[in-house]
């Protein structure tokens, strides 16, 4: 094992990826020899040689569509988009192409491709480098939304989704990216998608968050079990698309008081799903109204990053709420 940060394990899987499988290839604007612009790729094209790691043109809409041949072909592209917040220019290719291949083929085609980008908050970006658009992509069938929050996980959900037949939107907290550092699986480390993972356990109540919002849920919940001495479950969840729910289910129903935390904004958020799920199949177990913590409906604000992101007073006061209810 080696002690990585979370986007030296994002490279240290493809790289992994790329030794045991000559059909896995990079393609991206600056994923060549300068490695991207967080050093996702560092290396990549020096070892494999630019047929296999290559620059594109600013295209995100070429990118993708390129990578959707690429695996209708037999290949499986991992396309870099530089930043979430410009994927949206590929939006066509990746919901009217990639996510319904598989089913306008009658199962012919395949779309075996994973599509990188860093995304959300914690860099003073502005607007235009911070956005979390997890949601738009959780609405469309035929595609799989991971998010992981440490570096092994990182590692081994990024190498699962290389390998799964179908699209995986596979989006990286940058905010972690050298926030921490932590011993990773030499090797083929797979994580299996569509799992959960618990952060710390507890039954008074559950946290449900991921992404950057995991290390502040944990802080939340260290704080509160110190401050009050209740045992406040945290709750990572990894997938969002296709989501883990019967253990989304299980911890709502043994703690009977629920807290979601992300940074996208409030309105048809991820968690308002999350609500909705626990409404409609765990309600009689609710001991208190699930609580939302989550970024503003407003565009991601220039001077006031750290105050537009959940934190964990935000988070703890959510928990004393939903504890307090009676």
């Amino acid at each position: 094992m080696n002690e990585l940060t979370l986007v030296q394990a994002v490279n240290d899987g493809i790289k992994t990826v790329m030794r045991e499988d000559e059909s896995v290839l990079v393609l991206g604007e600056d994923v060549g020899p300068k490695g991207g612009v967080f050093l996702a790729t560092d290396g990549v094209t020096a070892e494999f040689g630019e047929e296999r790691c290559f620059d594109t043109p600013l295209s995100e809409d070429g990118i993708i569509g390129v990578g959707v041949g690429l695996a209708m072909n037999g290949m499986k592209p991992i396309c870099e988009i530089q930043f979430q917040d410009f994927i949206f220019p590929a939006f066509d290719q990746i919901v009217s192409e990639a996510a319904k291949m598989r089913y306008r083929s009658g199962g012919q085609y395949t779309v075996p491709m994973v599509i990188r980008t860093p995304y959300g908050g914690g860099i003073r970006g502005g607007l235009y480098h911070s956005q979390s658009g997890e949601a738009y992509f959780c609405h469309t069938p035929g595609m799989k939304v991971v998010i992981p929050s440490t570096p092994a996980d990182a590692k081994g959900l990024l190498i699962s989704a290389i390998e799964d037949p179908d699209p995986v939107l596979f989006m990286e907290p940058k905010a972690l990216y050298r926030a921490s550092r932590e011993e990773v699986p030499d090797g083929m480390h797979r994580v299996a998608l569509s799992t959960v993972r618990e952060v710390v356990a507890g039954n008074d109540a559950v946290i449900f968050c991921y992404g950057a919002m995991v290390p502040v849920c944990l802080q939340a919940a260290n704080r509160i079990r110190e401050e009050r001495g209740s045992e406040v479950r945290v709750i990572d969840l990894r997938t969002l698309l296709p989501l883990d729910e019967e253990a989304v289910l299980e911890a709502a129903k043994e703690c009977g008081r629920v807290v979601v935390v992300h940074e996208a904004p409030r309105f048809c958020g991820y968690g308002s799903e999350i609500s909705a799920l626990i409404a409609e199949n765990a309600i009689e177990y609710m001991e208190a109204p699930i609580a939302r913590v989550t970024g503003f409906d407003t565009p991601f604000p220039n001077t006031l990053e750290h105050y537009y992101m959940p934190d964990a007073r935000r988070v703890i006061d959510a928990v004393e709420r939903v504890l307090e209810f009676e």
